[in-house]
């Protein structure tokens, strides 16, 4: 009889989850080594740190805030088919 008064549903919580690995990953593709004063390093401009990676990381950053906005449907308890 009692009601779970929660913000988050278990979905919330593993879309949530999906979506800070998301994130991660995008870092994880931004990182490397970089350039010192002594040495040039090209790569720090390569394609996949200044535009792969931070597209990843947006899409994940978005999509935190579809796992915190999305709302499951209600199911119906036996009470309300009862009337």
């Amino acid at each position: 009889m009692k009601k779970n008064n929660f913000a988050f549903k278990p979905i919330n919580y593993i879309f949530l989850a999906i979506s800070a690995s998301i994130i991660i990953v995008g870092f994880v593709l931004m990182s490397g080594s970089g350039s010192t004063d002594k040495a040039f390093n090209p790569d720090i401009f390569s394609v996949r740190r200044t535009k792969v990676a931070p597209a990843v990381v947006f899409v994940g950053f978005v999509s935190v805030i579809g796992a915190i906005l999305y709302r499951p449907k209600e199911e119906a308890t036996d009470e309300e088919n009862a009337e």
